[in-house]
């Protein structure tokens, strides 16, 4: 498969040695339906795996991860849950691979919850109230998200509180139909969004499966090597959820 890449029989073989490679290749030839890695395998290695052999969707571009934070505070998304994204897998997202990213995400999350997304674009600034290059980003990503699916309620740019207490959201952007009542949080760039979810699970005492991956042509998920028994359990289970929804 990768012979136009200069990889050789020989090659290939050896990297089929490897068990994150062998198990995309089963999924790829259809032998099984999913695959999960992580706890024992670099985020390279798995995503190399999902991207040569898996391969993308039809009409997706960007690879990304998402987690799923169910909370104890049940008053933030739907009972507790919020999806963040991306905490895993692109860097330093440009604008485009940003908007992706808020689409892709808020359509896996009406996949997995069966209700609508609202999406907030994560920012220090919300509705102008800074101005920054970094800024400029994170509006222009939202509007190209919008684009993408005018349908999807996307807001931008806001901070984190604006986005989740309506208290704040209210003052901070009137008449939003995101602020104060985000199920989704899209962060900027992989340094926000990794230290966020793990601050999260840490100090919030917050359940986070992830990084799942989404934009694969089949369901596959990455772990954190620090993850436990129970959440390689919890993220194979949301593999099989979205996997039924595939078909």
């Amino acid at each position: 498969m990768r012979k136009a890449k200069g990889v050789t029989p020989e090659q290939a073989m050896e990297i089929m040695k490897k068990d994150v490679y062998y198990g995309a290749m089963m999924v790829k030839k259809g032998v099984v339906d999913t695959f999960v890695a992580g706890a024992v395998n670099t985020t390279s290695d798995v995503s190399r795996a999902a991207i040569y052999l898996i391969g993308m969707k039809p009409g997706i571009k960007t690879l990304s991860s998402f987690f799923i934070m169910i909370l104890p505070d049940k008053s933030f998304g739907k009972d507790g849950v919020l999806f963040y994204s991306d905490g895993g897998f692109v860097i330093d997202p440009d604008e485009n691979q940003l908007s992706d990213i808020a689409v892709t995400t808020g359509n896996t999350y009406r996949e997995l919850m069966a209700e609508e997304p609202k999406v907030a674009m994560l920012s220090f600034s919300t509705k102008g109230s800074a101005k920054h290059a970094r800024i400029d980003k994170v509006i222009k990503a939202m509007e190209l998200a919008k684009q993408k699916d005018p349908s999807m309620m996307i807001d931008g740019e806001m901070q984190g509180d604006a986005a989740l207490i309506p208290a704040v959201g209210a003052k901070k952007a009137p008449g939003s139909a995101v602020a104060g009542q985000a199920n989704v949080l899209i962060f900027p760039d992989l340094d926000s969004g990794n230290i966020a979810y793990k601050l999260t699970e840490r100090l919030a005492k917050a359940e986070a499966y992830g990084p799942i991956y989404q934009g694969t042509a089949r369901p596959c998920s990455d772990l954190s090597r620090g993850c436990k028994a129970s959440d390689i359990i919890n993220v194979t289970a949301i593999n099989v959820v979205r996997l039924q929804n595939h078909k």
